[in-house]
C-alpha cells in the first residue's frame, strides 16, 4: 500500500515537471557515464586551425569510453597550444564536441611614446612578434619585460599599457603605449655601523653614487640591482684590504621613496676588530723544493696590518715560482687561522702538488669577426699543458686588455676523462673602429685640431692601422702607423711609421722647422712589466724661415739635413694606471745613434724614470727625474733639430727653451747636448665628490740645461750648469671632454737671461 502511493506521488510531480521545462526550452542530453561509448567527435570554431591538427591533442577518440579525466587532459592541451582563447568540450548524446574560439595573428608590435631606447632594442626583448598567435599570457610577459629593461636604465617611473587594434581576418595590432618617466637616481647612500670610517670613505670605494647634477654622463647614480650586489663585494674586498678579518653585511636595502622620485640605500655593516698579520709561514709538500727561497715571495711582515690582497697576491707569485721550477701541478693554499684574544692572522702557505689536470680543447665562442688565433696567442696555456688557474686568469685579463671585446668570459667544462678540462671561451666582440676629432689649446703648441681615423683590430687579424692629422697655430702633424703585435707568429710587434711634422719656433729661436721621414719598429715583452723596442728612424729635416735678426748660429744652419738613427728603448713600468697613478713606478733608458747614413753624426741618451706612492687616502706623492746627454761625432755640428730644449712641461716657471744656452745679443735658444729635471709632486683633493676628477697639485721642479753645441768665439754665448728651482700648485681636471690642467709656479732659482712664465695651460679632448 505504501509502495502504491509513493508511485503515484512521483506520476504526479513528473505530470508537473515536464510542462514546466519544455517552457524553459530544450534539454540538453545527459552526459553518458564513465564508460559511454564516443560514436563521432565534432571540431567547431576553427578557422586556421586543422581539424586533424586539433584532434591530435585529443586523449579521447570515436569508438572510446567516455572519460571525464582525460577530457579535462585534453581541454589543458588544446589551451597549452597557445592557439586558442576558449576551449569547451561538451557531449552530446554519444558525439563528443569540442568547441574552440581561435587566438588572433599579431600583424604588427609597435612602441609609442619611447624616446630613450629605440625601437629595434624593445621589438629585440619582447616575445610576441608579428605573424605569430596572439595570446594575452605572452603580452603580459612582454610588459613585464619592457618595465624591467627601464628599470635597469634607472626610469622607474616608467609604465607601459599594452593596446589591441582588431583587424578583419581573426588579425590584430598590438601597441605597446610607454611613459617613460624620469630618471629615478639615488637621493642618499648611508651607511650603519661604520666606526673606523666615514660614510664618504667608504661612498668612494662603491660603485653607486649619489644623484648629482655633474653626473650627467653617467648612470653610476640610478639604482641597479646587479651594482648593489657588486657594491657589497667591493666594501667586503676594502674592509679585508685594511684589516678587518671579521667584517660583514648585515643588509643593503634600497628603498624606493613613496612619491617614486628616487632611491635611499643603506648598508648595515659590521666592522668587527681590526687584525695584523702573526706568524707567517710557508711549508712545501713537494720533495727537494727549498721553503726559504718561496719565503723571498712574501709580501707581508709579522705585525704589518691584515690585508687580503696580499694573501691573494702572495699566492699567485708563489703558484708562479714553483711552475717555473718545472712543477706542473701546484696549489697554493693560505691557511688562515684568526686569533681573536691577540687579534692577529696566522698565515700558512702551503704549497702542495694539485690535481693532474690536462687541457684537453679550448672552444671559442662568439667571435664572428676575430680570428682564433688572435684570441688563442693571448692564452697562458696551450691545449695539452697542465691547467693552471692562475693561468686562466691571467690569459682571460690579456684578452679583456685587447680592448677588441664588450664581454671575455673563461669558464672550465669536464673532458674526455677526469684528468682532462676544457676551457669554453665566450666573447661579445665590440666595435674596433674609431672617428676621432679633437680639440685643445696649450701654451706650447697653442690651439690643436685632431682629426684620426682607427682600426685596432684590421680584418679581425689583431693589426692596428691609424692615420691621424692634427693641426695647431704652432705645430703640425700627419702620420700614418701600422702595428702587427705578433709579427710572423711570434710574440714580437712590428710595425711602421710615416709622418710629417712642421713646428713654428719663432718665439724660441727665430726660426721654423718641418721633417718628413718614416720608421720601422719591433718592440718585445721579456716579463708582465718590461718591455723593449728597437727603432729605425730616416727623415729629412730643413730649418726655414729664419729671422733677418736671428742669430748667427741659427742663420747658419738654414737648410736642409738627412737623419739616419737607430734606437732602442727599454721600459720597466709598474704603476696601477697611467693617468693619475696611485702606486708603482716607471723606469725608462732610451739610447740612440744617428749616423748610419744621413748627414748627422751623435750619440744620444736618456734615463727618466718616476715612482708613486700613496701616503694616505687620496694623497699620493711622486717623485721623478731625468738625465740625458747627445755628443756630435765624425767632426760635425749638431744641429738645432737635434738638441734638448728644456721649459713648459719639462720645467714649470720656465718657458718652452726658457734655460740654457742662448745667444748673448739676440736672445735666441739655442738648445744643450747635457741636461736634468726633477719633480716632486703632491696630489690631494679639494674636498669635491671624487668622481667629479679634479685634484689639487703642489710640486716643486728643478732642472738644467747647458753645453753649447757651437763655438762661443764665433758669437757671444750665455750658458750657465745652474740648478734652477721652481715651485707652484696647480688643478688637474679629469673631465669628460678630456684632461685639463693649470699651473701656476714661480722660479725659486734662475739665472737673469732665462725666460720664464707663471701659468701653463692645457686642455685637450677627443670625441
Amino acid at each position: 500500500m505504501i509502495l502504491r502511493s509513493a508511485v503515484l506521488v512521483l506520476a504526479a510531480i513528473l505530470a508537473f515537471a515536464v510542462p514546466a521545462a519544455a517552457q524553459r526550452g530544450p534539454a540538453l542530453a545527459p552526459r553518458p557515464a564513465a564508460g559511454g561509448t564516443i560514436t563521432a567527435v565534432q571540431i567547431q570554431g576553427n578557422v586556421r586551425s586543422e581539424v586533424e591538427t586539433i584532434r591530435s591533442y585529443l586523449q579521447l577518440k570515436e569508438g572510446q569510453q567516455y572519460d571525464a579525466a582525460a577530457a579535462d587532459r585534453s581541454l589543458k592541451a588544446l589551451f597549452s597550444t597557445g592557439l586558442f582563447s576558449d576551449v569547451v568540450i561538451d557531449m552530446q548524446g554519444s558525439t563528443l564536441v569540442v568547441r574552440v574560439t581561435e587566438n588572433p595573428i599579431l600583424n604588427r608590435v609597435a612602441f609609442e611614446g619611447n624616446r630613450k631606447i629605440e625601437d629595434d632594442k624593445l621589438r629585440d626583448e619582447v616575445q610576441s612578434k608579428p605573424r605569430q598567435v596572439f595570446t594575452r599570457a605572452r603580452v603580459q610577459s612582454d610588459v613585464e619585460r619592457l618595465l624591467s629593461i627601464y628599470r635597469r636604465t634607472g626610469r622607474y617611473n616608467a609604465t607601459v599599457e599594452p593596446k589591441i587594434i582588431r583587424l578583419e581576418q581573426g588579425r590584430v595590432d598590438l601597441v605597446f603605449e610607454i611613459d617613460e618617466g624620469d630618471v629615478t637616481g639615488i637621493k642618499r647612500i648611508s651607511f650603519v655601523g661604520n666606526e673606523h670610517f666615514s660614510d664618504g670613505t667608504l661612498r668612494g670605494k662603491i660603485r653607486t653614487t649619489e644623484s648629482a647634477w655633474w653626473r650627467f654622463l653617467s648612470s653610476d647614480d640610478r639604482f641597479d640591482p646587479d651594482r648593489l650586489n657588486l657594491d657589497r663585494e667591493l666594501l667586503r674586498k676594502f674592509y679585508l684590504s685594511e684589516g678587518y678579518a671579521d667584517f660583514r653585511i648585515v643588509s643593503a636595502v634600497a628603498e624606493l621613496l613613496p612619491d617614486r622620485s628616487g632611491f635611499f640605500i643603506t648598508f648595515t655593516i659590521s666592522e668587527g676588530e681590526r687584525y695584523k698579520f702573526g706568524k707567517i709561514d710557508v711549508t712545501s709538500r713537494f720533495e727537494g723544493l727549498d721553503v726559504d727561497t718561496l719565503k723571498t715571495y712574501l709580501t707581508m711582515s709579522e705585525g704589518d696590518w691584515y690585508d687580503a690582497d696580499e694573501v691573494e697576491k702572495t699566492v699567485t707569485a708563489m703558484a708562479d715560482a714553483v711552475g717555473t721550477l718545472g712543477y706542473a701541478f701546484v696549489d697554493v693554499r693560505p691557511n688562515i687561522r684568526r686569533n681573536k684574544d691577540d687579534v692577529t692572522v696566522d698565515v700558512t702557505f702551503d704549497v702542495q702538488e694539485g690535481p693532474r689536470v690536462y687541457v684537453e680543447r679550448i672552444n671559442i665562442y662568439g667571435n664572428t669577426r676575430t680570428l682564433d688565433k688572435v684570441i688563442r696567442r693571448e692564452f697562458r696555456l696551450s691545449e695539452g699543458d697542465a691547467f693552471s688557474t692562475a693561468k686562466v686568469r691571467r690569459s682571460q685579463q690579456r684578452l679583456k686588455n685587447l680592448g677588441f671585446f664588450e664581454k671575455v668570459d673563461v669558464s672550465a667544462a669536464p673532458g674526455s676523462s677526469q684528468d682532462k678540462t676544457n676551457l669554453e671561451v665566450q666573447v661579445v666582440e665590440q666595435s674596433t673602429g674609431e672617428i676621432s676629432f679633437g680639440a685643445g689649446f696649450s701654451t706650447s703648441s697653442g690651439i690643436l685640431g685632431d682629426v684620426s681615423i682607427r682600426e685596432r683590430n684590421l680584418l679581425g687579424k689583431g693589426q692596428d692601422l691609424r692615420l691621424g692629422l692634427s693641426l695647431g697655430t704652432l705645430s703640425t702633424l700627419i702620420d700614418l702607423s701600422f702595428t702587427e703585435p705578433y709579427f710572423l707568429d711570434r710574440n714580437v710587434a712590428a710595425g711602421f711609421d710615416i709622418f710629417r711634422t712642421s713646428n713654428d719656433r719663432q718665439n724660441i729661436a727665430s726660426y721654423s722647422d718641418r721633417s718628413l721621414g718614416f720608421a720601422l719598429r719591433t718592440g718585445w715583452a721579456f716579463t708582465e712589466h718590461t718591455r723593449q723596442q728597437v727603432r729605425y728612424t730616416l727623415r729629412q729635416s730643413e730649418i726655414y724661415n729664419v729671422q733677418p735678426w736671428a742669430s748667427s748660429i741659427v742663420q747658419r744652419q738654414s737648410g736642409s739635413s738627412i737623419v739616419s738613427e737607430v734606437s732602442t728603448t727599454i721600459g720597466w713600468d709598474t704603476r696601477d694606471t697611467r693617468l693619475n697613478a696611485t702606486k708603482g713606478w716607471l723606469l725608462r733608458n732610451t739610447a740612440a745613434v744617428g749616423g748610419l747614413g744621413g748627414t748627422e753624426y751623435y750619440f744620444r741618451t736618456s734615463f727618466d724614470g718616476v715612482i708613486y706612492q700613496t701616503i694616505v687616502e687620496d694623497f699620493v706623492a711622486s717623485i721623478g727625474g731625468s738625465v740625458g746627454f747627445i755628443a756630435p761625432f765624425n767632426n760635425t755640428t749638431l744641429r738645432l733639430n737635434n738638441r734638448f730644449f728644456i721649459g713648459g712641461d719639462t720645467l714649470r716657471g720656465f718657458r718652452v727653451g726658457g734655460i740654457g744656452p742662448r745667444d748673448a745679443n739676440t736672445t735666441d735658444s739655442l738648445g744643450g747636448k747635457y741636461y736634468y729635471t726633477g719633480t716632486a709632486e703632491l696630489s690631494f683633493p679639494l674636498g669635491l665628490p671624487k668622481e667629479i676628477g679634479i685634484l689639487g697639485k703642489a710640486f716643486i721642479d728643478i732642472g738644467s740645461l747647458w753645453g753649447s753645441a757651437d763655438d762661443p768665439s764665433q758669437v757671444s754665448i750665455l750658458d750657465s750648469q745652474l740648478m734652477r728651482v721652481a715651485g707652484g700648485l696647480g688643478i688637474q681636471w679629469i673631465s669628460p671632454f678630456g684632461p685639463i690642467r693649470v699651473d701656476y709656479a714661480v722660479p725659486i732659482q734662475k739665472e737673469y737671461f732665462d725666460k720664464t712664465e707663471n701659468f701653463r695651460f692645457s686642455f685637450g679632448t677627443r670625441f
